[in-house]
Protein backbone atom coordinates (compact mmCIF):
# COMPACT_ATOMS: atom_id res chain seq x y z
CA UNK A 1 0.00 0.00 0.00
CA UNK A 2 1.28 3.47 -0.87
CA UNK A 3 1.52 5.92 2.01
CA UNK A 4 4.06 8.48 0.72
CA UNK A 5 5.08 10.10 -2.56
CA UNK A 6 8.64 11.35 -2.96
CA UNK A 7 9.38 13.77 -5.80
CA UNK A 8 12.85 14.58 -7.08
CA UNK A 9 13.02 18.32 -7.72
CA UNK A 10 15.21 18.99 -10.76
CA UNK A 11 13.53 17.61 -13.87
CA UNK A 12 10.41 16.42 -12.03
CA UNK A 13 9.00 19.46 -10.19
CA UNK A 14 10.95 22.17 -12.00
CA UNK A 15 12.75 22.30 -15.33
CA UNK A 16 16.08 23.63 -14.08
CA UNK A 17 18.03 21.15 -16.23
CA UNK A 18 18.85 23.71 -19.00
CA UNK A 19 20.17 26.15 -16.36
CA UNK A 20 22.26 23.48 -14.65
CA UNK A 21 23.65 22.32 -17.98
CA UNK A 22 24.55 25.88 -19.00
CA UNK A 23 26.34 26.46 -15.68
CA UNK A 24 28.24 23.14 -15.83
CA UNK A 25 29.22 23.73 -19.48
CA UNK A 26 30.58 27.18 -18.67
CA UNK A 27 32.58 25.90 -15.70
CA UNK A 28 34.03 22.86 -17.53
CA UNK A 29 34.81 25.10 -20.50
CA UNK A 30 37.08 27.14 -18.21
CA UNK A 31 39.05 23.92 -17.69
CA UNK A 32 39.32 23.34 -21.44
CA UNK A 33 36.76 20.53 -21.46
CA UNK A 34 34.04 20.13 -24.09
CA UNK A 35 30.93 19.20 -22.11
CA UNK A 36 27.89 17.96 -24.01
CA UNK A 37 24.34 17.20 -22.95
CA UNK A 38 24.98 13.43 -23.07
CA UNK A 39 27.78 13.97 -20.53
CA UNK A 40 25.35 15.90 -18.37
CA UNK A 41 22.71 13.14 -18.46
CA UNK A 42 25.13 10.29 -17.79
CA UNK A 43 27.68 11.79 -15.39
CA UNK A 44 26.28 14.85 -13.62
CA UNK A 45 22.48 14.79 -13.57
CA UNK A 46 20.90 14.20 -10.17
CA UNK A 47 24.03 13.80 -8.04
CA UNK A 48 25.84 16.11 -5.57
CA UNK A 49 27.84 18.89 -7.20
CA UNK A 50 31.24 17.63 -6.00
CA UNK A 51 30.57 14.15 -7.43
CA UNK A 52 29.56 15.64 -10.76
CA UNK A 53 32.73 17.74 -10.91
CA UNK A 54 34.85 14.74 -9.94
CA UNK A 55 33.29 12.59 -12.69
CA UNK A 56 34.66 14.98 -15.35
CA UNK A 57 37.67 16.70 -13.73
CA UNK A 58 39.27 13.41 -12.73
CA UNK A 59 42.81 14.74 -12.30
CA UNK A 60 41.92 17.83 -10.28
CA UNK A 61 42.85 17.80 -6.58
CA UNK A 62 40.09 18.21 -3.98
CA UNK A 63 40.77 21.92 -3.47
CA UNK A 64 40.49 22.53 -7.22
CA UNK A 65 37.26 20.53 -7.37
CA UNK A 66 35.76 22.62 -4.59
CA UNK A 67 36.65 25.85 -6.40
CA UNK A 68 35.18 24.49 -9.64
CA UNK A 69 31.96 23.60 -7.79
CA UNK A 70 31.79 27.05 -6.22
CA UNK A 71 32.09 28.61 -9.69
CA UNK A 72 29.35 26.34 -11.06
CA UNK A 73 27.09 27.39 -8.19
CA UNK A 74 27.72 31.10 -8.87
CA UNK A 75 26.81 30.63 -12.54
CA UNK A 76 23.70 28.58 -11.73
CA UNK A 77 22.40 31.17 -9.25
CA UNK A 78 23.06 33.90 -11.81
CA UNK A 79 20.99 32.05 -14.43
CA UNK A 80 18.31 31.25 -11.84
CA UNK A 81 17.86 34.94 -11.07
CA UNK A 82 17.92 35.98 -14.73
CA UNK A 83 15.21 33.52 -15.81
CA UNK A 84 11.85 32.56 -14.32
CA UNK A 85 12.02 29.00 -12.96
CA UNK A 86 9.94 26.78 -15.28
CA UNK A 87 7.53 24.56 -13.32
CA UNK A 88 5.96 21.27 -14.43
CA UNK A 89 2.32 22.06 -13.61
CA UNK A 90 1.31 18.41 -13.99
CA UNK A 91 3.68 17.56 -11.12
CA UNK A 92 2.26 20.31 -8.91
CA UNK A 93 -1.22 18.93 -9.63
CA UNK A 94 -0.04 15.41 -8.72
CA UNK A 95 1.48 16.66 -5.44
CA UNK A 96 -1.77 18.38 -4.47
CA UNK A 97 -3.88 15.38 -5.45
CA UNK A 98 -1.77 13.07 -3.28
CA UNK A 99 -2.05 15.49 -0.35
CA UNK A 100 -5.84 15.59 -0.76
CA UNK A 101 -5.88 11.79 -0.51
CA UNK A 102 -3.99 11.96 2.79
CA UNK A 103 -0.72 10.71 1.30
CA UNK A 104 2.47 12.22 2.71
CA UNK A 105 4.55 14.13 0.16
CA UNK A 106 8.28 14.87 0.27
CA UNK A 107 10.57 16.65 -2.19
CA UNK A 108 14.20 15.63 -2.49
CA UNK A 109 17.27 16.94 -4.26
CA UNK A 110 21.02 16.50 -4.11
CA UNK A 111 21.16 20.27 -4.65
CA UNK A 112 21.74 22.80 -1.89
CA UNK A 113 19.53 25.19 -3.89
CA UNK A 114 16.48 23.02 -3.27
CA UNK A 115 14.69 25.03 -0.57
CA UNK A 116 15.36 28.32 -2.34
CA UNK A 117 13.78 26.98 -5.54
CA UNK A 118 10.79 25.37 -3.80
CA UNK A 119 10.21 28.60 -1.85
CA UNK A 120 10.45 30.64 -5.06
CA UNK A 121 7.81 28.55 -6.85
CA UNK A 122 5.59 28.62 -3.75
CA UNK A 123 5.20 24.90 -3.05
CA UNK A 124 7.49 24.30 -0.04
CA UNK A 125 4.91 25.04 2.68
CA UNK A 126 2.54 22.42 1.28
CA UNK A 127 5.09 19.61 1.56
CA UNK A 128 5.46 17.26 4.52
CA UNK A 129 9.26 17.07 4.19
CA UNK A 130 12.18 18.39 2.14
CA UNK A 131 15.55 16.62 1.98
CA UNK A 132 18.37 18.40 0.15
CA UNK A 133 22.11 18.59 -0.34
CA UNK A 134 22.63 19.93 3.18
CA UNK A 135 21.13 16.74 4.66
CA UNK A 136 22.98 14.02 2.79
CA UNK A 137 26.50 12.62 2.90
CA UNK A 138 26.13 10.11 0.05
CA UNK A 139 25.05 10.82 -3.52
CA UNK A 140 22.82 8.73 -5.78
CA UNK A 141 22.76 5.83 -6.60
CA UNK A 142 23.07 5.49 -2.83
CA UNK A 143 19.48 5.59 -1.51
CA UNK A 144 20.29 7.86 1.46
CA UNK A 145 18.27 10.86 0.20
CA UNK A 146 15.14 8.73 -0.30
CA UNK A 147 15.51 6.84 2.97
CA UNK A 148 15.84 10.15 4.84
CA UNK A 149 12.65 11.40 3.19
CA UNK A 150 10.80 8.21 4.19
CA UNK A 151 12.08 8.58 7.75
CA UNK A 152 10.94 12.21 7.95
CA UNK A 153 7.40 11.41 6.84
CA UNK A 154 7.41 8.27 9.07
CA UNK A 155 6.67 5.82 6.26
CA UNK A 156 8.46 2.54 5.50
CA UNK A 157 10.44 2.44 2.20
CA UNK A 158 8.24 -0.20 0.48
CA UNK A 159 5.23 2.09 1.05
CA UNK A 160 6.90 4.99 -0.83
CA UNK A 161 6.42 5.89 -4.49
CA UNK A 162 9.33 7.83 -5.99
CA UNK A 163 9.13 10.08 -9.07
CA UNK A 164 12.53 10.43 -10.79
CA UNK A 165 13.86 11.58 -14.16
CA UNK A 166 17.54 10.70 -13.72
CA UNK A 167 19.19 7.31 -14.29
CA UNK A 168 21.09 7.43 -10.98
CA UNK A 169 17.96 8.66 -9.21
CA UNK A 170 15.94 5.66 -10.39
CA UNK A 171 18.75 3.36 -9.26
CA UNK A 172 18.84 5.06 -5.85
CA UNK A 173 15.08 4.65 -5.37
CA UNK A 174 15.25 0.96 -6.25
CA UNK A 175 18.32 0.51 -4.04
CA UNK A 176 16.18 1.91 -1.22
CA UNK A 177 13.49 -0.72 -1.79
CA UNK A 178 10.94 1.76 -3.14
CA UNK A 179 8.53 1.67 -6.07
CA UNK A 180 9.69 4.10 -8.75
CA UNK A 181 8.04 5.98 -11.61
CA UNK A 182 10.57 7.13 -14.19
CA UNK A 183 9.74 10.39 -15.95
CA UNK A 184 11.29 10.43 -19.40
CA UNK A 185 12.06 14.04 -20.34
CA UNK A 186 14.44 13.09 -23.19
CA UNK A 187 12.22 10.87 -25.38
CA UNK A 188 14.37 7.88 -24.44
CA UNK A 189 12.43 5.67 -22.00
CA UNK A 190 14.99 2.85 -22.18
CA UNK A 191 17.46 4.89 -20.11
CA UNK A 192 15.06 4.61 -17.14
CA UNK A 193 14.43 0.88 -17.63
CA UNK A 194 15.11 0.11 -13.95
CA UNK A 195 11.97 2.06 -12.95
CA UNK A 196 8.75 0.12 -12.33
CA UNK A 197 6.98 2.18 -14.97
CA UNK A 198 8.08 5.03 -17.26
CA UNK A 199 5.88 7.95 -18.38
CA UNK A 200 6.58 11.09 -20.43
CA UNK A 201 4.98 13.39 -17.90
CA UNK A 202 2.77 13.16 -14.83
CA UNK A 203 -0.22 14.26 -16.92
CA UNK A 204 0.05 10.64 -18.23
CA UNK A 205 -0.09 9.15 -14.73
CA UNK A 206 -3.10 8.57 -12.50
CA UNK A 207 -4.06 6.97 -9.21
CA UNK A 208 -5.17 3.73 -10.90
CA UNK A 209 -1.56 3.24 -12.01
CA UNK A 210 -0.48 3.66 -8.37
CA UNK A 211 -2.85 0.89 -7.30
CA UNK A 212 -1.52 -1.39 -10.04
CA UNK A 213 2.10 -0.73 -9.07
CA UNK A 214 1.48 -1.58 -5.43
CA UNK A 215 -0.38 -4.80 -6.29
CA UNK A 216 2.80 -6.23 -7.84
Amino acid sequence: MMRAAIFDMDGVIVDTVPLHFKAWKRMFGEHGIEFGFEDYKEKVDGIPRIDGARAILKDLPEEGLKKACDNKQVYFLQYLKEDKIPVYESTIDAIRNFLKKGIKVAAISSSKNCKYILDTIGISKELDAIVDGYDITKGKPDPQVFLLAAERVKVEPPECLVFEDAVLGVEAAKNGGMVCVGIDRYNDPSRLKKADVVVEDLSKFDYKMVEELFKR
